[in-house]
């Protein structure tokens, strides 16, 4: 094949995609788990606020953590996930993430004290950072050019169906059944992955290059012509060698790492976690007319209707496109959430624990519902399933393991500070003061979209490695064999 030809254009036309929607299926669930224990405290936390069982009841404080200490999980198990990645690889790192997950709902669903709740929060969270870490590396290694797009956005999908699942179930259900509830999803992931082979690029990387054809056509189907996408991927991992730290410093890998590590900065820093976590809570304080509960179930049909439509765009529209329509709803929702919250202030009292009101019906108090939405549905559109696909895409093959969980990392701590701090700003200064920080957010990932990312549809993962080598080049040219 004449390298001067994209890449992406070199795929064989009998290649069936059966196979490979199962594997990314089946890993998924892991993110569709990640969605449902993310949110977990939005139903739970009305409920134990009030809960006649002394040493269950919550203040304000023991909510705080309840409702941000999974992502101080998370980020430890991203960290976790950086060794991983590259010593048992992908598939197993998403595997193991269901022994911390199952035993934190157990610890969860028989909670007879606080602190067992805490402990139970934070064990879901490593198993939820080890899943953000491992499967959509997995997903982008196992994928070709042609459905990377779609398939990239899949872990976004299924964590927003997930999340879905938790609002809907927690219409019916108590806390302590939402608990066994969420079990269900990680012991299917853990038989389907039985069945499912590694990563070619992570087997061919560990010398087994045997498996690793097995394992590329058991994707591509039994018709595809797989050898000349095998030999590129071998001539790719030839290529790599251990990087030094000296290494680092060059544009080829730390623009990359840049990119994603402040991409996934970024998208923390609008709000999102906080306003998922908080999502009835914030209902109440904002006086929306309809039942909190019935709001949140709303909020998560329509993020599960904004990915799906993100999903069909991400390999049509492009990245770039989807990441300013996601920045600009985002921006003008929580400035209108912010002004709203301004002009219609709301009590200094616990979150949690502000009655329904019986007044008449107020138009403008569907103000915060709306606003939230389109919250949702723009951070769905963009800055949800692409931050996570990017990452995939543009770090390094030879530190793509070490990086994403490096990433993972970076993205959690920073959603521990903010959910963290939420409850206590809310309670001193409103719900202004937050929705304004994250509406100039926005703007500076706007700006920020334009500057630093680059447009990877379309291009092989080998393509956008040589866009960073090159400095501004896609398009592999040949060059003599040394």
């Amino acid at each position: 094949m004449d390298e001067k030809t994209p890449l992406v254009n070199s795929g064989p036309t009998t290649t069936s995609n059966t196979r490979l929607f199962l594997a990314v299926f089946s890993a998924v669930l892991g993110n569709f788990n990640f969605g449902f224990s993310l949110v977990y405290p939005s139903p739970v936390i009305p409920q134990l606020m009030v809960i006649d069982n002394p040493y269950l009841r919550m203040n304000t404080d023991q909510v705080a953590w309840f409702g941000s200490i999974f992502t101080l999980g998370a980020a430890a198990g991203g960290l976790g996930t950086m060794l991983l990645n590259d010593k048992v690889g992908r598939k197993l790192s998403i595997m193991l993430s269901a022994v911390p997950s199952t035993v934190g709902y157990l610890l969860m669903g028989g909670a007879q004290m606080v602190w067992m709740l805490h402990l139970g929060r934070f064990l879901t969270g490593i198993a939820g950072g080890m899943t953000a870490a491992s499967i959509p590396v997995y997903v982008s290694e196992i994928s070709h050019p042609a459905v990377r797009g779609i398939l990239g956005s899949c872990p976004q999908i299924t964590a927003v169906c997930g999340s879905l699942a938790l609002y809907a179930l927690g219409l019916v259900l108590s806390w302590q059944w939402l608990a066994v509830a969420g079990q269900v999803p990680v012991l299917i992931m853990l038989v389907l992955l039985c069945f499912m082979p590694k990563s070619p690029r992570y087997l061919i990387a560990m010398g087994n290059d045997a498996d690793a054809h097995k394992a590329l056509g058991w994707f591509r189907g039994p018709s595809a012509n797989i050898t000349a996408e095998f030999q590129r991927i071998q001539r790719s991992i030839a290529s790599q060698r251990k990087i030094s730290w000296k290494e680092l410093g060059t544009p080829f890998y730390y623009k990359p790492i840049l990119i994603s590590g402040v991409m996934r900065f970024l998208q923390q820093m609008t709000g999102i976690t906080p306003i998922l976590v908080y999502l009835e809570p914030i209902f109440h304080l904002s006086r929306v007319s309809l039942e909190p509960k019935y709001d949140a179930a709303l909020v998560g049909l329509v993020r599960l209707l904004s990915i799906v439509i993100a999903a069909s765009l991400m390999d049509k529209a492009g990245r770039k496109a989807l990441l300013f329509t996601s920045g600009f709803l985002m921006f003008l929702s929580t400035l209108s959430m912010s002004v709203y919250s301004h002009t219609t202030p709301c009590p200094s009292l616990n979150v949690t624990t502000i009655p329904l009101q019986n007044a008449p019906f107020d138009p403008s108090s569907l103000i915060p519902l709306i606003s939230t939405m389109v919250i949702i549905f723009g951070y769905a559109m963009g800055w949800g399933p692409i931050t996570w696909l990017l990452m995939s895409e543009v770090l390094p093959l030879a530190a793509r393991g070490v990086a994403s969980g490096l990433c993972v990392a970076i993205s959690w701590l920073t959603a521990f500070v903010l959910t963290k701090l939420f409850m206590h700003v809310v309670e001193a200064w409103g719900l202004f003061v937050p929705f304004l920080f994250f509406s100039v957010v926005c703007v500076i990932n706007i700006i920020f979209t334009a500057v630093c990312v680059p447009e990877t549809r379309g291009r092989s993962l080998e393509e956008i490695e040589n866009y960073f080598r090159t400095g501004r080049t896609f398009t592999i040219k040949e060059t003599p064999e040394s």
